[in-house]
């Protein structure tokens, strides 16, 4: 039996007069968080599991980084979660400022609700409070010092969670060194974890789908159903670029993130093949340059 996760509803046996219980089993998962676990193997980590809405979170000042954003949609997505954007720390840019980023966000494609946060002012916490429902689970997604635990502290109306010291950039210390699960006043589950440095993609296929749709429709638009997006003629992605309807950084990322899934989602035959047919290409090349040097 897999060991089960942060959200996992066990059966248990319950013994010493209740002091003490045996896992029988994990019941199925409606929705989960997982990534290529840290190292060389191709295998996942599962990290939580059952989430409802997961809410990525992003600081406004160091840590914004919309390639790093479409990474945590792809996650989300492709375990059936609905994300939600939070950007912390608006207290420490212009109004100005605050709107090009929510610009760059929507030009890169990425249509999902985001939500501006202010843990100074409290600006948007009430909104995201409004969103937990009762009976649903959440969990909070980003990096390390973004303000995901001094959110949760709002959320509960409590100090119960130990934060960090904050830099003079905006940067907060990594406080979060385990996953749990909150119980909120309102009956709502919040799930606050450590800020993850590897987001390594494995077989999320569905999630990238679902993540670059604006990617895939111009695509099905292509003259070639094999179409490389290059330089074939009758390119809609190409001609989209062309036109400003799509961000070529997206259409990059979305191209990464693929190549990225499929390696690693290759058996370990398959990518040694893979690594035989580059390597004659890469001497191919070089004794083609040796000939012509000689020349």
């Amino acid at each position: 039996m897999a060991l089960p996760c942060v959200g996992d509803w066990v059966r248990v046996s319950y013994h010493d007069a209740g002091a003490h219980a045996s896992i029988l089993d994990i019941q199925p998962r409606t929705s989960f968080l997982r990534r290529r676990r840290p190292g060389g193997n191709a295998e996942f980590q599962m990290i939580a599991a059952n989430i409802d809405v997961a809410f990525i979170v992003q600081s406004c000042h160091f840590d914004f980084n919309v390639r790093r954003l479409e990474r945590y949609l792809v996650m989300t997505r492709d375990g059936h979660i609905e994300p939600v954007i939070l950007l912390t720390k608006t207290d420490l840019i212009s109004p100005e400022a605050l709107e090009d980023l929510l610009a760059s966000i929507r030009h890169a494609g990425i249509n999902a609700r985001v939500i501006p946060i202010s843990n100074v002012s409290g600006r948007g916490v009430e909104t995201v409070h409004e969103l937990i429902q009762p009976g649903k689970t959440y969990c909070l997604l980003g990096s390390s010092g973004v303000g995901k635990t001094t959110l949760v502290n709002g959320l509960i109306g409590k100090s119960d969670l130990a934060t960090g010291v904050v830099s003079h950039t905006g940067e907060g210390r990594h406080t979060t060194t385990r996953r749990q699960l909150i119980a909120l006043e309102n009956g709502g589950l919040l799930i606050d974890m450590p800020g993850m440095r590897e987001l390594g993609m494995l077989d999320v296929s569905e999630g990238l789908d679902a993540s670059f749709s604006d990617v895939e429709a111009y695509a099905s638009r292509c003259r070639f159903a094999n179409c490389t997006h290059t330089r074939e003629p009758g390119c809609a992605i190409q001609a989209a670029i062309a036109q400003g309807a799509l961000d070529p950084a997206h259409l990059q990322s979305y191209q990464k993130l693929r190549r990225e899934s499929e390696f690693h989602g290759m058996s370990h035959p398959e990518k040694r093949k893979k690594d035989r047919a580059f390597g004659k290409v890469v001497r191919a090349t070089i004794k083609a340059k040796g000939r012509w040097h000689d020349d």
